[in-house]
């Protein structure tokens, strides 16, 4: 299993940026996936997540209203819009495939990918 983030890179604050995080190696529309972020020296922390069908989302207080969370299970994707960017939400943003349930401190989750830097600068 391979999970792939990619979209990341450094912008002013208000920017936008959108996320995806390609997934291979398993039946994508059978998990649940979310993103969480980590800054070095900190915990990791609960961004958002979706349901297996996209009908359902979760997202942590600190990014409702700025970030959406979406899927595409015909491409096997799954993406993070953040808009209105603070310098606070500089992280490696990772994603995180389960078959059952996205615990909000990623624990026993099935598989996680590689992250993907979100700099944003003031």
């Amino acid at each position: 299993v391979q999970l792939q983030a990619s979209g990341g890179g450094l912008v002013q604050a208000g920017g936008s940026l959108r996320l995806s995080c390609a997934a291979s190696g398993l039946t994508f529309s059978n998990y649940r996936m979310g993103w969480f972020r980590q800054v070095p020296g900190k915990e990791r922390e609960f961004v958002a997540e979706i349901s297996e069908g996209g009908r359902s989302t979760n997202y942590a207080e600190s990014v409702k209203g700025r970030f959406t969370i979406s899927r595409d299970n015909a491409r096997n994707t799954v993406y993070l819009q953040v808009n209105s960017l603070k310098p606070e939400d500089t992280a490696v943003y990772f994603c995180a495939a389960d078959s059952f349930r996205i615990a909000p401190n990623g624990f026993g989750v099935d598989y996680w990918g590689k992250g993907t830097l979100v700099t944003v600068s003031s």
